[in-house]
């Protein structure tokens, strides 16, 4: 059996563009509505994702800091019997002092190492309200953690759980997707999809709805009416910019635009007097 040759994009047919657009259009709008499907969960993920790393580092933070603050205490302790050995050791002086000269001094050295006593009891105090401080932060940064950390897994479980169901189903319309994509020439599918990423609901191609685009709704002149309808140029919306094609190359049933309304009360009757008359 002869194998096929591969046709070469540039050999289509206008018609076959368009048919081959809309495919792809129709395909990559199911891939739009399983990523729908998906909402928010996966930016909620990745939000969780990047709040966790975060608070790691928030929590690294708070340790490091309360690790200096209790080197602090340790310090400002030792200030406080530094001080209070001097004082000490200056006061017993005092006792043998021959001279006012020496008692103003050691009066005096006395008076500084009670000041530094002060001081580092000061510092103590505040590092000790610091540290209890940080140590809260501390507690409600693990805390909050830990709740991020259980809202990770509920919301990954819940993403992987709708990610199974419809993996096999994208994957399918993926590689659809991608071969209807080599039947199209580059330049058109650079085109479609530019539009496709401009427009709200991705729609880069749409059929023509009761004489109007499908995209914007605005009215089609009848002369370009004909042009999507003879199948023998690619034509764009003049106002929104989408590719249009005719619904019954597309494969769409349009409803007709003045199909008949059900008569009632005296439209009714007027009607029934002049089928008898």
């Amino acid at each position: 059996m002869a194998r096929e040759t591969k046709k070469d994009p540039q050999e289509y047919t206008v018609e076959e563009k368009l048919k081959t657009l809309y495919q792809l259009q129709t395909t990559l709008s199911k891939i739009d509505e399983i990523k729908t499907l998906r909402g928010e969960l996966p930016l909620e993920v990745e939000d969780l994702e990047d709040e966790i790393v975060g608070l790691n580092t928030r929590i690294d933070n708070i340790k490091n800091n309360i690790n200096e603050l209790r080197r602090e205490l340790v310090s400002r302790k030792a200030d406080i019997e530094k001080a209070n050995t001097a004082i000490a050791k200056y006061k017993e002086q005092l006792d043998n002092v021959s001279n006012n000269r020496q008692f103003d001094l050691l009066t005096k050295e006395i008076e500084y190492q009670q000041l530094e006593v002060e001081l580092a009891e000061k510092k103590t105090v505040e590092a000790n309200e610091a540290l209890e401080a940080r140590q809260i932060d501390l507690a409600q940064a693990i805390k909050d953690l830990d709740e991020r950390n259980n809202d990770l897994v509920d919301k990954k479980s819940e993403l992987e759980e709708i990610v199974a169901e419809t993996k096999q189903e994208e994957e399918k319309l993926r590689e659809k997707s991608k071969e209807l994509e080599t039947k199209i020439e580059p330049r058109l599918l650079q085109s479609f999809k530019r539009i496709r990423k401009n427009t709200r609901n991705g729609l880069g191609i749409v059929y023509v709805q009761r004489d109007a685009c499908g995209g914007c709704f605005n009215h089609i002149p009848p002369q370009r009416q004909l042009d999507i309808k003879s199948h023998k140029k690619i034509i764009v919306c003049e106002y929104c910019g989408r590719i249009m094609v005719d619904p019954e190359l597309a494969g769409v049933v349009v409803t007709p635009k003045d199909a008949p309304k059900e008569r009632t009360g005296r439209r009714r009757r007027l009607a029934k007097e002049n089928e008898e008359a």
